[in-house]
């Protein structure tokens, strides 16, 4: 387990998984956490959920990704979302992040960061990572807003790459070496 100040990050169990279906059906929450893989993201049955998490989540290769649930350290702890990584290079050394925070009454409080920060720690200092690095769409400000505060560099754009909701935003590319994370 990968502990924060308000937030643990465990390993996903297939309750984990299945509480995941109020937020991949709840458009708003599948809008912010997907993008414009929403149509892909959203609009799943509890049967493909547990298909997938047989496939998917216990078949990871731990050497390239991971997938954590994260949990509030309040009493009783709450499953609120889920973090991970991705696309791990040994060679260079670098991933890619993912967050979602699912449930909207932990939105805009923290949580969200001290997941992200939690995860930082644990890649940069256990794991021996240089550079980490994520994307999202223009138009999540607010996550955008979370990732420079715990460090993230906005260091390209790609204009009109995604398409949400009937417009395009551009897709707004994110990194942060260790030497740049304070730990």
């Amino acid at each position: 387990m990968i502990t924060g100040k308000r937030v643990e990050l465990r390993p996903v169990s297939l309750a984990d998984f299945k509480r995941t279906y109020k937020w991949r059906n709840d458009e708003e929450v599948a809008v912010m956490s997907a993008g414009e893989d929403f149509f892909r993201y959203s609009h799943v049955s509890e049967e493909q959920l547990e298909d997938a998490f047989e496939k998917v989540i216990k078949m990871l290769d731990r050497r390239e990704s991971c997938q954590f649930s994260i949990y509030t350290k309040d009493e009783p702890a709450l499953h609120i979302g889920s973090i991970g990584y991705r696309d791990l290079n040994p060679v260079s050394r670098c991933c890619t992040l993912g967050i979602s925070i699912g449930e909207r009454a932990y939105w805009s409080k923290g949580y969200g960061s001290d997941a992200v920060n939690s995860l930082l720690r644990y890649l940069f200092q256990s794991m021996n990572i240089e550079r980490v690095q994520l994307d999202t769409w223009s138009g999540n400000t607010r996550a955008i807003r979370s990732y420079e505060k715990c460090g993230f560099t906005i260091e390209g754009r790609l204009r009109n790459n995604a398409y949400v909701n009937g417009a395009y935003y551009d897709t707004i590319v994110m990194g942060i070496l260790r030497k740049e994370y304070s730990l």
